[in-house]
C-alpha cells in the first residue's frame, strides 16, 4: 500500500452534474476519483473482508448487501476520501442551500454473487435513506464510489428519477415485502434509470429521499463498493431512536456536535 493517505485526488463536480442531481435526485461521475488512490482502496477493502468473513449478517438488509459500517474510523485512506475536502465542497453544491456537511457514515459495502445452490445475496429492496434517520431535514446524500469494475448485472443501482419530490415515504427493511415499489405503486409511473456500468473510480451520488435499490450480483466475484454519506451541518437531532447515534448524549433540537459527525472542510 504504497499511496499516500494524506490527500485522496477527488475532482469537482460540474455545473451540468449539479443540474442533473437536482432535476433527478442521482446522479453519474465518472472518474470522481484517481485511479491509483482507488486501487489502493480495493485492495485495503479486501484485507478487511478477509479479517471479518461473513461478519456482516444480522438484520433484513444483510439479505441484500453485507457492509463493514464507519469503515472510515479503521483505516487512514478511506478516512483520507471520506474528509477530503473537494468531497465535502461538492456535497455543498449538490444539495441546495447547504453551507456546509458533517459526515453520517462511511461504509465497505459487498455483494456477493448469487450462488446456483443457493447463498450470496439477493435484489437490494427499492427504498428511500431518510426514513431511518433522527433528522429534522433530508438535507443528505450519499456517495457510492465502485472500488472494481461494476457492471450493470453485477448489482450496479437503479434510481426512481425525480423520487425525491415526493417526501418520506416509510421506512423499508423492517419487515418482508415493505419496500418502496409495494407501498407505493404509483412509483412505477416514474422512469427508472437505465442499467449502467461502473468503472473502477466512477460513482454515483443519490439523495436520502430517491427511492433506489439494485438487482442481485450475477457475475462471477463480489461487487465492491465504498459509501459515504454527508448531511447538512445545521440539521438539528430529533431524538428519534436510531442505533448510530442513541447513547451519544446528543440535544435533541440542536445540531449533531459530536466527533462521530465531523463537520468536513471544504478547503
Amino acid at each position: 500500500m504504497g499511496v499516500p493517505v494524506t490527500q485522496a485526488p477527488v475532482r469537482e463536480v460540474t455545473e451540468r452534474e449539479t443540474a442533473r442531481f437536482r432535476a433527478a435526485g442521482w446522479v453519474r461521475l465518472p472518474g470522481l476519483v484517481g485511479p491509483e488512490f482507488v486501487t489502493d482502496l480495493r485492495e485495503r477493502a479486501l484485507e478487511r473482508l478477509d479479517e471479518r468473513p461473513g461478519g456482516f449478517r444480522n438484520a433484513l438488509v444483510d439479505r441484500a448487501f453485507g457492509q463493514d459500517r464507519d469503515i472510515a474510523r479503521h483505516d487512514p485512506a478511506f478516512a483520507a476520501l471520506a474528509l477530503s475536502p473537494v468531497l465535502a465542497r461538492n456535497a455543498t453544491r449538490l444539495l441546495t442551500g447547504v453551507d456546509a456537511v458533517r459526515l453520517q457514515v462511511t461504509n465497505l459495502l459487498v455483494k456477493e454473487p448469487v450462488a446456483d445452490g443457493g447463498g450470496g445475496h439477493g435484489a437490494t429492496a427499492f427504498h428511500q435513506d431518510f426514513p431511518w434517520m433522527p433528522m429534522d431535514r433530508a438535507s443528505m446524500l450519499t456517495v457510492w464510489l465502485a472500488l472494481d469494475d461494476v457492471p450493470a448485472d453485477m448489482g450496479a443501482l437503479r434510481f426512481y428519477e425525480g423520487s425525491h419530490r415526493y417526501g418520506p415515504l416509510g421506512r423499508s427493511f423492517v419487515r418482508e415485502d415493505d419496500d418502496a415499489l409495494s407501498r407505493h405503486p404509483w412509483l412505477e409511473t416514474l422512469e427508472p434509470s437505465e442499467p449502467f456500468d461502473l468503472a473502477a473510480g466512477d460513482a454515483t451520488v443519490h439523495h436520502s429521499l430517491v427511492v433506489h435499490g439494485a438487482p442481485a450480483n450475477r457475475r462471477d466475484r463480489p461487487r465492491l463498493s465504498f459509501t459515504a454519506t454527508y448531511f447538512d451541518a445545521a440539521t438539528l437531532y430529533t431524538g428519534a431512536p436510531y442505533g448510530q447515534t442513541d447513547g451519544l448524549g446528543l440535544t435533541v433540537n440542536e445540531p449533531f456536535d459530536h466527533p462521530r459527525f465531523p463537520v468536513v472542510p471544504t478547503s
